[in-house]
């Protein structure tokens, strides 16, 4: 195996007390007897031993808790300490595995096996923060419905990465999390002709949920799909985040339906096109499609307005994010797309590759050529899924004018409906007031800001209920649910 050889070699050069292996291994419990079995994890010990590796860690896996008489079984056949064995069993939540792991006495382990010196209130407080995540994963009653229009949603696990990154944003944001993934090609208009319930279906998903992202792919099956939701969320006011492919398609769609050139497309699918939106990079001319991607971690610098996408970061002058793409937006229309409302706020290599795009006048119209998924953890979830996650939910503006604050207890003030004094008001207006936002915003006790003009909600309450309704992009007549999208303007109304 030769990651565990690269393991073996990188051991001896930094020495073992700079190297500590935990071995993972399954210890089964059959039905028929209930008996948890210790050989498969005998065995896989002896062979990691064959490669040069010795477990300092063995984590048994389990279905249910293990006696300590298993434990001391291991220990005896593995050649370890009973200290050194730790058993996790299934939990109600992924985020108390940490705190089991802390019970079991690792972080100790680990602290002086490696001599990290770690002062005891740093710990606690990393633990803490664990613990408040584990507690508000298991209390979440609000939900958020999130679309995923993909070209691999067959098998979910395709996109698990975008799955991960959503949960970490939308528990930090404090929402249950309600997933919906959709193929893209059941959007177009071809399977409404052959299939017209898997289109509806997929319509009807759409309309039921409060933001949408359009995650990357290659190749040309599904794209028109995605061209179409992405025209829908910014028809519809609907919150988008597109990743990759999902930025090419947010541009292709933007260039067909608003500069008017309805032969715009992807030199990938349409190498001769007259307006190639997206062309491969010049630096991978290389007639070869093997070893052409553009890959890794890769410097983004944001312009210098002010942007959503910059504020969530932290308003910095540049990130590094990961790529994995192979074509990107042609420069020559940079000028005229920004010239009719599309904003590229982020950009690579001499200003060369466009990494970011958001919209003017829309609540969360945002999609970026990297991967944010990549970097996304639990307790650090990524910006522009954080955001997604907000102005899904409508409070976008609120955590923007607080200072986007990323902490675990500060995280949950990002649902937070408590009302802001005058001077606060006044202050989260002006910050957000450049950024065009179409979001809702508390700005008195009694007003609200819709679509930039403020409406008094005592007087106009069942106006903006209604806007708001419409804006979810479904009404309800007699009962009957109808979706006011539609697939790119070609008469692709759901009823």
């Amino acid at each position: 195996m030769p990651f565990v050889e690269a393991f073996r070699q990188f051991q001896f050069r930094v020495k073992r007390e700079n190297f500590c292996v935990a071995h993972v291994s399954l210890v089964p419990s059959p039905r028929s007897t209930g008996e948890p079995k210790t050989k498969p994890t005998q065995s896989s010990v002896r062979e990691l031993r064959g490669f040069g590796l010795s477990p300092d860690l063995i984590v048994c896996r389990s279905e249910k808790p293990i006696g300590v008489e298993v434990k001391e079984k291991i220990s005896n056949f593995c050649h370890v300490a009973p200290d050194q064995v730790i058993c996790i069993h299934d939990l109600s939540s992924i985020y108390h595995v940490p705190l089991l792991m802390e019970q079991n006495g690792v972080i100790e382990f680990l602290n002086e096996r490696l001599q990290l010196n770690i002062e005891s209130a740093k710990r606690e407080k990393c633990l803490q923060q664990w613990k408040d995540l584990a507690r508000r994963s298991e209390t979440l009653r609000e939900e958020v419905n999130i679309a995923i229009v993909g070209k691999y949603t067959r098998l979910e696990d395709s996109y698990a990465s975008v799955v991960k990154a959503l949960q970490h944003a939308s528990l930090a944001a404090g929402f249950k999390l309600n997933l919906k993934f959709i193929e893209a090609c059941h959007l177009e208009i071809a399977t409404r002709d052959k299939d017209p319930t898997k289109y509806h279906e997929a319509w009807m998903q759409l309309c039921d949920s409060d933001g949408v992202v359009v995650p990357g792919g290659f190749g040309s099956r599904g794209m028109e799909g995605k061209i179409v939701a992405c025209n829908w969320c910014r028809e519809k006011q609907k919150p988008m985040l597109g990743i990759c492919l999902g930025l090419q398609a947010a541009v292709i769609e933007f260039a067909r339906n608003v500069l008017g050139l309805k032969d715009a497309n992807t030199t990938e699918i349409e190498p001769k096109t007259v307006n190639p939106l997206v062309i491969d990079m010049p630096e991978h001319h290389t007639g070869q499609m093997g070893g052409t991607m553009r890959l890794g971690k890769r410097r983004t610098t944001f312009s210098d307005e002010n942007s959503i996408i910059k504020m969530l970061y932290g308003n910095p002058k540049t990130i590094d994010e990961r790529h994995r793409h192979r074509y990107e937006v042609n420069p020559k229309y940079v000028p005229t797309l920004e010239e009719h409302g599309m904003r590229f706020v982020g950009y690579g290599d001499e200003k060369r590759r466009m990494e970011v795009i958001e919209l003017r006048d829309h609540p969360y119209f945002v999609a970026t050529q990297y991967h944010p998924e990549y970097l996304s953890r639990p307790l650090k979830p990524s910006p522009p899924f954080l955001g997604l996650i907000l102005a899904s939910k409508k409070r976008l503006t609120n955590y923007m004018a607080r200072g986007c604050r990323l902490s675990p207890r500060q995280l949950s003030d990002a649902s937070s409906d408590e009302e802001l004094s005058a001077e606060e008001c006044e202050k989260l207006v002006n910050a957000v007031k450049p950024l065009q936002l179409n979001g809702f915003l508390s700005a008195t006790p009694s007003t609200r800001l819709t679509n930039g003009r403020a409406k008094d909600v005592k007087s106009a309450g069942k106006a903006v209920a209604a806007e708001e309704k419409q804006q979810n992009g479904a009404t309800t007549t007699n009962g009957e649910i109808k979706c006011n999208g539609n697939s790119g303007g070609s008469n692709g109304n759901v009823h």
